[in-house]
């Protein structure tokens, strides 16, 4: 059976490469180098590259572990400036990482596409595949994308979309289960929901306060079940049947690590059903922030 830890992967968007230190006074570029290292011995299986300034795409090409452990994904510019000039982007960036091709190339969002350069674009990224620079092309959506029509329009291989034990939208109403039956690979974000699991009721973002209620009361489902929120969010994502891959983002190796030890643990059990809230708009702020 394979274990959980196999679908987890890594975000680099908390990296912080163009800063020049960490909170604590160390390097950006240690820490990000111990942040992969750990992430490699743990055998998670996808670092999904941002939009980043050239120096930080350089930077993290260099502190890639050798050989790369990792699949690496890639995000298009927007395409109101022509499938030629998202070509020339995603080339330099792959150029700048070192190597020579990507697992995926993903088009920026669900408006992107439906915008009157979307379609070029995704043109360009078939032909990109075809040619062998990735494996598979992909959108990422939100919730209120209409992920399955959007994928039956363009067939994607992959979308990348925000669910967690907090945003269970896309699982409820059936979305993630319809895309894996389509064979799209779904990579799920926005696991922690932007950290409002881990913050107390009263500093819940304003947008949130309507729920501060029922986020405590997921709190303490949670501590009733003897887990704590780190491990109940990474256990409810990481037992998803529809997805393939879930993203975390961290900003230091000590994140890194209770993330690992916590996805390396037995699942708690709790009624994840009980936890869901309902405010679509409050949702798609905080995924959004």
């Amino acid at each position: 059976m394979t274990s959980p830890i196999a679908k987890l992967g890594l975000g680099s968007g908390q990296f912080c490469l163009d800063q020049p230190s960490s909170a604590r006074g160390r390097p950006r570029d240690a820490e990000a180098r111990d942040i992969l290292s750990i992430a490699a011995r743990a055998g998670l299986c996808v670092l999904e590259v941002g939009r980043h300034s050239q120096t930080v795409d350089l930077t993290l090409g260099q502190l890639l572990p050798k050989p790369n452990p990792f699949r690496l994904t890639v995000t298009t510019v927007r395409p109101d400036r022509g499938p030629d000039f998202a070509e020339a982007e995603v080339r330099a960036q792959i150029a700048r990482l070192g190597v020579d091709q990507v697992d995926a190339i993903f088009a920026p969002s669900a408006t992107d596409m439906l915008s009157p350069g979307g379609p070029a674009l995704w043109d360009r990224l078939r032909l990109l595949k075809d040619e062998g620079l990735c494996r598979k092309i992909g959108v990422s959506v939100y919730a209120s994308d209409d992920p399955v029509g959007l994928s039956r329009r363009f067939k994607p291989d992959v979308v990348q979309a925000p669910a967690s034990l907090l945003d269970q939208r896309l699982i409820v109403d059936g979305t993630l289960a319809e895309l894996a039956s389509m064979g799209v690979e779904v990579h799920l974000r926005s696991i922690f929901l932007n950290g409002v699991l881990f913050l107390p009721p009263d500093r819940a973002p304003s947008h949130l306060k309507a729920a501060a209620g029922r986020i405590s009361r997921a709190r303490r489902l949670i501590a009733e079940g003897r887990s704590d929120p780190l491990q109940a969010a990474l256990g409810f994502a990481l037992s998803r049947p529809e997805a393939s891959a879930v993203l975390v983002d961290v900003a230091s190796a000590a994140e890194m690590s209770a993330v690992v030890a916590a996805a390396m643990s037995p699942p708690p059990d709790l009624d994840w059903d009980e936890m869901a809230l309902d405010d679509p708009t409050a949702l798609d702020t905080w995924a959004a922030a």
